[in-house]
């Protein structure tokens, strides 16, 4: 039911209006120039029962207002002084009735002033304003890290240009470029072919791959100092370094914006981006000056300062590796990924609770190896069934009783990967085409369910083996998980976005993406 009244009526001006309907827009008749003055005497007053002598405000007399800005590490705050509004430091504040006010700060507060506006400028300059509690604890490794690897590229430049005599009559500059244009078209060649294979990687296993080829870089860097000693192999050594220096900044760059982007609470990832650039350049810039300083310590000594490289290798290499592994773990992920839906889903059926991206982070640590799977009992895998694996008759008869509703199929394989000769019992997730992120989160928990039922000896048998399980015992169990993960996954997908995971795409890697499709014309 809309109101007959014109709704010019409820904007007119409040100093010539009437009386109307809606009581929050009825205002007395007074004059406007009274109204601006009772305004101004008003604000310091909280009892409308005041006195007309009390609320005379005199024109020398400044009143604060209860209104703080802070910009820049500068505090101010609103005053109004007679019949003028004023923005004054907090640090130039006056008391007009206290003398003892009114003197010049002194050195020491002075000092401690320039201080702390410095610090407030140099905060500013390197880091963004709104980003997570976690980011300064990275950024303080991640100097660590650019300051000594920049030293080492340095030091590296210098071996090389050593090592094909560079201002020594006897070196070709035709020869150099020659080098040097040859290493660098196979650095970028072998840089595109790592990209396009390991694209889906850069977003499951982030952190072991980041540090993987950061070790790599390292080792690279070591290969550039032999060259002074194996000229001979000038070019071999350069374009075997320059190729893992290439692998290891397309690792960098690709991995770059997810980083980023685990420290952008406010979606401010364009200016978290850009501070990175800042803090890259200055810290590479402070490495520079480090390995230019010590040149110049040994610049009398040419023995000494050629073996300088060698010595400082170690010691630079553990430091530079020291602030990457320490600056990853301060990395928090929002992303879902099957490791660690994993670890929020064993934590929920534990405790029904869901662990926050810290404590993921933490528990999920950097997995040099990869390994951290592959350990549990009953491995869970997503992807297609290994035809080489042991596939038990259950399994089997279990697929032909997929219908067409489902999305997933879960099965168990006997399967011995890598170095290990005895067969491993694991559970399989054949996630179909057309299944969502709902749907697979929906078959882990179920999946989770599985293995904790096979962990507690809720089939009432002491070992659970493929001899021992019958299929009605994996039919009786795979209905009582599904019913529980379907009914647990409205309220686990809720308490996942409270604790800020991103749950609209589960990442997968490439043997995960892997799906079947469902053949209508075999029912």
């Amino acid at each position: 039911m809309h109101s007959s009244i014109p709704s010019s009526r409820l904007f007119l001006n409040p100093c010539k209006s009437t009386l109307t309907q809606y009581p929050i827009f009825s205002f007395p008749k007074f004059a406007s120039r009274k109204f601006v003055k009772s305004l101004r005497t008003s604000i310091d007053y909280e009892h409308e029962g005041a006195s007309k002598e009390e609320l005379v405000v005199l024109s020398n007399v400044t009143r604060r207002l209860p209104i703080i800005i802070k910009n820049s590490g500068k505090v101010s705050r609103y005053f109004i002084k007679g019949d003028s509004l004023e923005l004054l430091c907090v640090d130039e504040e006056e008391d007009d009735d206290d003398d003892s006010t009114s003197f010049c700060l002194g050195l020491d507060d002075g000092f401690w002033k320039l201080i702390r506006l410095s610090s407030s400028a140099a905060k500013d300059f390197f880091l963004p304003k709104q980003v997570s509690d976690n980011y300064i604890s990275y950024v303080k490794w991640k100097f660590l890290h650019r300051v000594f690897s920049s030293a080492l590229q340095v030091l590296a430049t210098q071996a090389m240009f050593r090592a094909i005599g560079i201002g020594q009559s006897r070196s070709l500059a035709s020869s150099a470029a020659f080098n040097s244009i040859l290493k660098d078209g196979l650095g970028r060649l072998s840089r595109c072919i790592y990209t396009a294979s390991l694209a889906s990687a850069f977003d499951t296993n982030l952190k072991r791959v980041r540090f993987s080829t950061s070790v790599l870089f390292s080792l690279s860097i070591g290969v550039e100092l032999m060259t002074p000693v194996f000229p001979q192999y000038f070019l071999l050594l350069a374009s075997i370094a320059n190729i893992a220096k290439q692998i290891s900044l397309s690792c960098y760059l690709a991995t770059g914006s997810a980083v980023h982007r685990s420290f952008a609470v406010a979606d401010n990832l364009g200016e978290v981006s850009a501070k990175a650039q800042i803090q890259t350049v200055c810290f590479d810039n402070l490495g520079l000056l480090l390995a230019v300083l010590l040149n110049m310590l040994f610049q009398n000594n040419q023995r000494l300062q050629a073996s300088l490289p060698f010595v400082l290798y170690p010691i630079f290499s553990t430091f530079d590796l020291l602030g990457i592994y320490q600056g990853l773990k301060h990395i928090n992920l929002q992303t879902l990924t099957k490791d660690r839906l994993e670890i929020i889903l064993e934590r929920w059926i534990e405790f029904r609770q869901v662990p926050s991206p810290a404590e993921v982070s933490e528990e999920e640590g950097i997995d040099l190896l990869g390994s951290s799977g592959s350990k549990r009992v009953w491995p869970i895998r997503i992807g297609c069934l290994d035809p080489k694996a042991q596939i038990p008759t259950l399994s089997m008869m279990a697929m032909q009783s997929l219908c067409n509703d489902d999305s997933f199929f879960i099965t168990i394989e006997l399967s011995s990967k890598g170095f290990r000769r005895t067969p491993k019992p694991g559970i399989v997730i054949c996630l179909r085409e057309e299944a969502n992120s709902v749907d697979i989160i929906t078959s882990l928990l179920q999946t989770c369910y599985i293995r904790k039922a096979f962990g507690t000896n809720r089939i009432k048998r002491r070992d659970v083996s493929f001899s021992d399980l019958t299929l009605q015992d994996w039919s009786l169990l795979a209905g009582e998980s599904k019913r529980a993960a379907r009914d647990d996954v409205i309220t686990l997908n809720r308490q996942m976005q409270e604790q800020g995971w991103i749950v609209k795409n589960v990442l997968l890697s490439a043997e995960e993406q892997v799906r079947y499709t469902f053949d209508k014309t075999q029912l």
